[in-house]
């Protein structure tokens, strides 16, 4: 049986949450292109030397059938999420104290891999609605995720309740071996991961003589960019 710490706050053993995730999809399956190939090779072999035309037709047809099968699995599999790299730690959180218990549990977090003194991919939702998308898309959910959540290499470890039982465990430690050490603050941002966006200067509008004013492109709604010199590559 899974130990307490394995499980997620639905029931289920943690293992099993991964498993049906893209992100662990996309590590434990070893689906490629040779399998297409391969299906279509199958296909040939089993046909009969001189069979009818009609019985060949139907050959071509489920072969077709079978390669568009095995295309859209490997897009499945393949969908985006956080770079998992060697050990890559990524925390999706908010900085907003709306709701209390979800603020301290996102401070809570933070602090506990802070203190492994390892760099974390820190998303705050509140700073970009694009990583509410990202989150909600990775974990399947129609309605706002609650915070935090962590990913670890790829694989989804849980949220606040379970990182507290993974640390108090010593499980935690074991799971961020490897990951790179965290830097300095860093004087552009001070830390925020974000900047002002040098094209609209954060106002996320533009002006044009032809169009007037436009939503700034290069900005998220907030008039931010993430910032060039500390902030991990965007997926």
């Amino acid at each position: 049986m899974w130990p307490p710490w394995a499980k997620n706050p639905s029931g289920k053993s943690r293992a099993a949450a991964t498993s049906s995730s893209p992100l662990a999809l996309s590590h434990s399956s070893s689906f490629s292109f040779k399998d297409v190939q391969t299906l279509i090779s199958d296909e040939d072999a089993d046909a009969a030397p001189g069979s009818p035309v009609i019985s060949r037709n139907a050959s071509v047809f489920h072969r077709v059938r079978a390669a568009s099968a095995a295309l859209r699995t490997w897009r499945s599999i393949c969908s985006p999420g956080p770079d998992p790299g060697p050990n890559r730690i990524v925390l999706y959180f908010t900085s907003l104290r709306v709701v209390r218990k979800t603020f301290e549990d996102c401070r809570a977090v933070r602090s506990i891999l802070r203190g492994f003194r390892v760099a974390v991919d820190e998303r705050d939702l509140s700073m970009d609605s694009s990583f509410l998308r990202e989150l909600s898309s990775l974990l399947g959910h129609r309605q706002p995720p609650a915070l935090p959540r962590v990913f670890i290499a790829g694989r989804y470890i849980g949220g606040a309740d379970e990182i507290r039982q993974l640390h108090e465990a010593g499980e935690l430690r074991r799971l961020v071996e490897g990951a790179p050490p965290a830097g300095a603050t860093c004087d552009r941002c001070g830390g925020a991961s974000f900047v002002l966006c040098w094209g609209c200067s954060g106002s996320h509008k533009r002006y044009s003589e032809k169009g007037g004013f436009r939503s700034c492109a290069a900005c998220n709604e907030n008039g931010l960019v993430r910032c060039p010199d500390c902030s991990f590559p965007a997926v």
